[in-house]
């Protein structure tokens, strides 16, 4: 990589500032664009101004909200600007993305309470003193119907019609509402109004963050670059993280509960969440990755990742504490020596892995003792009927007395 005339150098800080952009990351582009605004920003000490654009449409945040949040971290870490912008206007819209049907509109009060909810839980991740927060009604309130119009005169219908989601839904003959196709419009015009450097979002925004990028060149200005991030998937390590399909770690869980379920991930997706939600260098992370391809237990990488997470969230003691307690939890009452099965078929269902575990005489008899509180993974209650339990090796117990140590593979 080599500076271009008249191009501010491309120091060995860019290029690290580079690296970590890259981190995880599923497309930055353009690249070239990023590490020129990386080379000015390092000669001139201006720091970059970083977009992310948050619509408070749900209380609640999980691990699988924080990949874009963490990205936003290391970026603010390197000196720059980071921007939560919390969606005030667009969430009256409400986002189409990824939806066959109309999201419905949340009223204001809503959108207030669920904003307050956002800022505690997302200043667990980023230094929000540090921060640029923003609510984007601050300039698209004032808009009005001509500035409405005006916006709207400068992206073609032709080009909001390549977005996937519209496509699918005009092919289907599934309805679209005018007003749809104005958020991401709303987006990109808040990218104009922040003069953002570059913006971050999920897979999923990737049209949306082009939309920013077209009209800060209608409006002349210097485009933005993308980050895109990829969904993280759930504890299933099958389907994206999703309260809805009860595969979540929440960020607001107690530490014991955060601490056990990051335990219960499959040993090959724990790299990924490495990857993704953990601050550890990269280096690190290939080392510890290596001892375990060389003998190690992979069991101790995870306890470590679990550790990491929980400590971010409730502190080192508490993360401490909940190692502790799992520890206690699953040496409790199990026999020195336990049946040890091998099975196949992961992701599998819980009452198909008890009963070919030959834990319980049928499917149906499993499930009911996973609803009276009976089944226990590795120490921790299993109160989820619909689980698929990940490959890898953990200690199944039904009721008091039955164990096996279940060694899953795909």
């Amino acid at each position: 990589m080599t500076a271009t005339p008249h191009a501010h150098p491309v120091t060995d800080r860019v290029r690290e500032a580079l690296a970590i952009s890259l981190r995880g990351c599923e497309e930055l582009l353009p690249q070239e664009d990023w590490v020129r605004k990386l080379a000015r920003s390092e000669a001139t000490g201006q720091p970059l101004r970083i977009k992310f654009g948050m619509d408070p449409t749900a209380p609640d945040l999980h691990l699988g909200h924080t990949v874009v949040l963490n990205k936003m971290r290391q970026l603010q870490d390197l000196g720059h600007t980071v921007i939560p912008l919390i969606g005030d206007f667009t969430t009256l819209i409400g986002d189409p993305s990824g939806r066959n049907s109309t999201r419905p509109p949340l009223t204001r009060e809503q959108i207030e309470a669920n904003a307050k909810t956002y800022f505690d839980q997302v200043r667990l991740v980023i230094d929000i003193d540090r921060a640029e927060v923003r609510w984007n009604s601050e300039w698209s309130d004032p808009l009005g119907a001509r500035g409405m119009i005006q916006l709207a005169a400068r992206y073609t219908l032709a080009r909001m019609m390549e977005r996937d989601d519209f496509t699918k839904r005009y092919a289907t003959g599934t309805p679209i509402s005018v007003h749809e196709l104005l958020y991401p419009l709303m987006q990109g015009y808040d990218s104009v109004a922040l003069k953002s450097d570059l913006e971050l979002g999920g897979t999923d925004q990737k049209f949306n963050l082009l939309v920013g990028r077209a009209l800060q060149q209608e409006y002349g200005q210097e485009p933005q670059c993308i980050l895109t991030m990829p969904l993280l998937e759930g504890l299933d390590g099958v389907e994206k993280m999703s309260k809805s399909k009860n595969n979540y770690v929440g960020i607001t869980e107690d530490a014991n509960t955060m601490f056990a379920k990051t335990l219960s991930i499959s040993d090959e997706q724990m790299w990924r969440w490495y990857t993704l939600l953990s601050f550890r260098p990269e280096s690190e992370i290939a080392m510890l990755r290596a001892e375990v391809t060389g003998g190690r237990n992979p069991k101790d990488a995870k306890v470590q990742l679990a550790k990491e997470i929980t400590a971010r969230f409730h502190g080192k003691a508490a993360a401490d504490a909940a190692e502790e307690d799992f520890q206690r939890r699953a040496a409790g009452g199990v026999p020195d020596d336990i049946a040890q099965i091998e099975l196949a078929g992961a992701p599998l269902p819980i009452g198909a892995l008890l009963k070919q575990a030959g834990l319980v005489p049928s499917t149906s008899e499993g499930l009911r003792m996973v609803e009276q509180g009976g089944v226990r993974i590795d120490g921790t209650v299993v109160s989820d009927k619909a689980l698929k339990v990940a490959a890898g090796t953990c200690v199944v117990q039904v009721g008091k007395r039955k164990f096996a140590r279940v060694t899953l593979t795909a």
